[in-house]
């Protein structure tokens, strides 16, 4: 599933798509489920649709729509993760990530009088150098959220790891470049139905074992092995 948006083509709407969107997904999920009543399904997210789907999960408690969930690198707590995302060499990638951000968001003026939803002049797009600024100038007024802050605080998934009873493993990695170990949860916030697997190095969705002349993808394999156990 991808997220209206996310696919290369526009979303019609002023709005996006953001990091606790869990709306289309269970849309999707239920539509799935209707079509194949009789199949199990599960469901494997990364990075920002593992954030997603770990606060569906949380969401839903114990609806069992999903048989095992898989939630890869998920930013567990978005303002840290924002905060990390603007120092050091993690800015490299925000850079890279905020050039398709704002290009999209400058597309929707061509459609939408997006002055009087956000009160961004066109012109300052270019201005919006962070996540914060990005999230607080567009993601936060145009999803109905007070502030980035507000955002942040009400789609971050650790707040709701403990409620989920879905059987999920989560796979992160301490050296994960958008992230910190402060968004590492404890124990004591994890529900018995989560394995939680931290390695030393993956970095973000990578987790490539073997070596350069003969790497083994351990990702993918880790993935099937924990839905066929």
């Amino acid at each position: 599933m991808h997220f209206r948006g996310c696919t290369g083509n526009d979303n019609l709407l002023p709005r996006s798509y953001h990091s606790g969107d869990s709306g289309d997904a269970l849309e999707f999920i239920h539509s799935v489920k209707k079509e194949l009543p009789d199949s199990k399904l599960y469901a494997v997210g990364y990075s920002l649709g593992a954030n997603m789907l770990l606060k569906l999960l949380g969401e839903i408690k114990e609806n069992r729509l999903l048989e095992k969930v898989v939630a890869v690198s998920p930013p567990m707590q978005l303002d840290v993760c924002s905060d990390k995302m603007n120092s050091g060499i993690s800015r490299y990638y925000q850079y890279r990530l905020l050039g398709d951000l704002n290009a999209a968001l400058d597309k929707k003026y061509d459609k939408h009088d997006m002055y009087s939803l956000i009160k961004l002049k066109r012109q300052d797009i270019q201005n919006l150098k962070s996540f914060w600024d990005f999230d607080g100038a567009y993601t936060a007024p145009i999803h109905g959220f007070n502030s980035a802050q507000d955002y942040y605080n009400k789609c971050s998934s650790r707040q709701y790891l403990k409620d989920i009873q879905t059987p999920t493993l989560i796979i992160h990695s301490s050296d994960d470049p958008f992230m910190t170990k402060g968004v590492i949860p404890t124990k004591e916030e994890l529900s018995d139905s989560i394995e939680f697997e931290l390695t030393k190095k993956g970095g973000h969705v990578g987790f490539i074992a073997g070596s350069i002349l003969k790497p083994e993808y351990w990702l993918d394999k880790r993935v099937v092995e924990f839905l066929k156990d």
